[in-house]
């Protein structure tokens, strides 16, 4: 199997041109050296590249965990403050005697409104309390909001930005519990999302610790919490170094601040890029989106934070790129050297083979009117002569075939147009003949003139062309003889706009569907019947619905009738036949394509309608004008 894969490349090689395999070879000897050498710089400065940046960015990852735990540390001890404050202790014991008295009485079934002097009390209580936060508030740059509880939760708070909580009682109730089994110490939150008294959303990491007496008995609790955007400053800055996105989890793998602010408070714990950061620190590479990056990660040991940091590996190899691109640049530019010296060496010699392979192209695509310029005597001229002899021979053979078919096509059209319908020729004169017998009146020389019209119509000009105008003309004429024969049967209205009276067309169209209907449609419980023709523009063709009142036909009959119209071959001419609906489908047909031709539609008692399609006449002018002329007159 490899033999003969190997023998089919060493055959396509052997089939290319000249040209071809020179600058095959060329190409190989130049590229190949070139290209090893510059994958083997790339890959090594590459790695390098990284491990450099790996070693930097734990650094400042470190630096920044250090900068975290020491704000962190800050606010710790910010918490522990009540404890050495002894009117925020008196003051909480206060509040908590208030409260557990109110309770006791509400008990008891008294009154739950304030006791005269009840306001002033807590209103020193709270005097006293927020007095201290808005001292405590203000040790600490970044601290947004402190918030003192007593031990049935009433909260004493002092924002910086006036961002409070709004659902301060659920948040107590859910630091309360979690602190339910605490004796004092500092608990950190990871970051929350709160709506704030200002209608915004906020988020914030706490500190919270149960507040006690002298006596270890706890009275209260303490949240000092700080806004997220604290840590904003020193993850840009991080990120400004590393050209990557930052975000900070903690143990359990939720979201404390990332780069983007679109993961906060998520929980990640599920993620990859999560499971993967195993350890203290290290570092590990991904693809997402179809980039790769490299993750560094680094762990506190105060708070179990980690801080994880992406770089697109294209951001740390760009410089490698600039180098890696200048080498192809400088390889492309020695080969295109190259190779335009060899291209002027061979043109001369594939010229003359390229122009004639463009001109079989052209004679492939349909083109027949090419010639080959034949300037010398070699084998190319050789056989561009005989490739200009053989296009000859081939433009006489198509001028040959169309002339033939053209003459074919006329000789059908003009059997078709020969066959005249006999019958009616006799019954009319045979009307006449009667009549000239029974009346010696002067309807026998209009029916003889009415009849001279038609045959001197039907019988001139082979060719079949005519107008429209004479064309209505001779349905008019036509009718008016039906009337003769039978005085009061049937009404013609024609509805043709007079700017169709010019327009080009082949003979006996509308005439025979007329005489079909006045034969095969026309209903004897009926004192009349209607005949119509009317014109309509749809689809870019002229559209004639030839109508009448008649009897109709069932579904079978007619869609025997539809399909024995859609035959290909033209019909036989019978005995008494003359010019039939398939005759003048198969005519249009094949004066102006299949596209075009006669569709009948029919119901039982209902009469049946003929559409005969036409082509538009011009470049659509006149459909436009005739369009314009029907808007005025409406």
């Amino acid at each position: 199997m490899k033999a003969k894969r190997s023998h089919n490349w060493w055959s396509y090689i052997g089939d290319m041109s000249m040209e071809r395999k020179l600058l095959l070879v060329f190409l190989i000897i130049i590229t190949l050296p070139l290209s090893f050498i510059s994958v083997i710089s790339f890959k090594s400065y590459s790695e390098s590249i990284q491990a450099n940046t790996v070693a930097y960015s734990e650094k400042l990852i470190d630096q920044m965990m250090d900068s975290i735990d020491d704000y962190i540390e800050d606010m710790k001890r910010i918490s522990s403050m009540p404890a050495y404050v002894n009117d925020i202790k008196q003051n909480l014991i206060r509040s908590n005697r208030y409260y557990e008295q109110k309770k006791m009485m509400e008990g008891k079934g008294n009154s739950p409104g304030l006791a005269p002097g009840d306001f002033d009390l807590l209103l020193s209580i709270q005097r006293g309390i927020e007095g201290n936060i808005s001292f405590i508030n203000n040790i600490k740059r970044g601290t947004n909001s402190v918030y003192i509880f007593d031990g049935y939760g009433n909260g004493y708070y002092s924002a910086k930005d006036g961002g409070v909580r709004l659902d301060l009682a659920q948040s107590y109730k859910f630091w309360s519990e979690q602190s339910k089994d605490s004796s004092g110490e500092a608990l950190l939150f990871g970051t929350q999302a709160y709506t704030s008294n200002l209608q915004s959303t906020r988020y914030a990491f706490t500190i919270v610790r149960r507040i006690v007496d002298g006596l270890w008995n706890p009275i209260g609790l303490i949240a000092v919490e700080a806004n997220v955007s604290n840590l904003e400053n020193q993850v840009a800055e991080l990120d400004k170094v590393t050209h990557g996105k930052s975000v900070i989890v903690d143990a359990d793998g939720k979201v404390i601040y990332d780069s983007d602010q679109k993961l906060l408070t998520t929980d990640i714990s599920r993620s990859t890029l999560f499971r993967q950061a195993v350890g203290s620190a290290g570092s590990f590479y991904d693809t997402v989106s179809g980039k790769e990056r490299l993750n560094i990660y680094s762990s506190s040991a105060k708070t179990n934070w980690k801080v994880i940091i992406s770089i697109p590996v294209d951001e740390l190899t760009r410089g490698v790129q600039l180098t890696r691109n200048a080498t192809i640049a400088a390889t492309l530019i020695i080969v295109v050297l190259a190779l335009i010296i060899s291209i002027i060496l061979s043109f001369a010699l594939t010229k003359p083979l390229k122009q004639m392979i463009q001109l079989m192209k052209k004679v492939q695509n349909g083109d027949l009117d090419v010639t080959f310029r034949v300037k010398r005597r070699d084998e190319i001229g050789l056989l561009g002569h005989q490739f200009n002899r053989m296009l000859g021979r081939i433009r006489q053979l198509i001028q040959d075939i169309y002339r033939i078919e053209e003459q074919k096509k006329g000789a059908e059209l003009q059997a078709l147009q020969s066959q005249i319908n006999p019958h009616f020729i006799y019954n009319t004169l045979e009307s006449i003949r009667m009549t000239a017998e029974i009346n010696d009146d002067v309807e026998v020389a209009d029916m003889i003139s009415i009849l001279g019209k038609l045959l001197r119509y039907s019988t001139s000009e082979l060719s079949g062309a005519t107008t429209m105008k004479q064309e209505l003309l001779y349905v008019r004429n036509y009718v008016e003889l039906l009337g003769c024969r039978y005085p009061g049967r049937f009404v013609l209205q024609i509805d043709v706009p007079e700017e169709l009276d010019n327009y080009s067309m082949i003979k006996l169209v509308f005439q025979p569907i007329i005489e079909n209907a006045a034969y095969h449609g026309l209903d004897d419980t009926k004192p009349q019947m209607h005949l119509s023709i009317k014109c309509e523009i749809a689809e870019q063709k002229l559209l004639f619905h030839i109508r009448d009142d008649g009897c109709g036909m069932d579904k079978a009959t007619l869609d025997k009738l539809n399909d024995s119209l859609k035959h290909e071959m033209p019909p036989k001419k019978s005995i008494n036949g003359g010019i039939g609906m398939k005759n003048v489908h198969q005519r249009i047909q094949l004066h102006y394509g299949a596209a075009y031709g006669i569709e009948v539609f029919s119901e039982p008692g209902e009469g049946t309608d003929v559409i005969l399609s036409l082509p538009l006449p011009g470049p659509q002018a006149l459909a436009k004008e005739w369009k314009r002329t029907e808007g005025e007159s409406a």
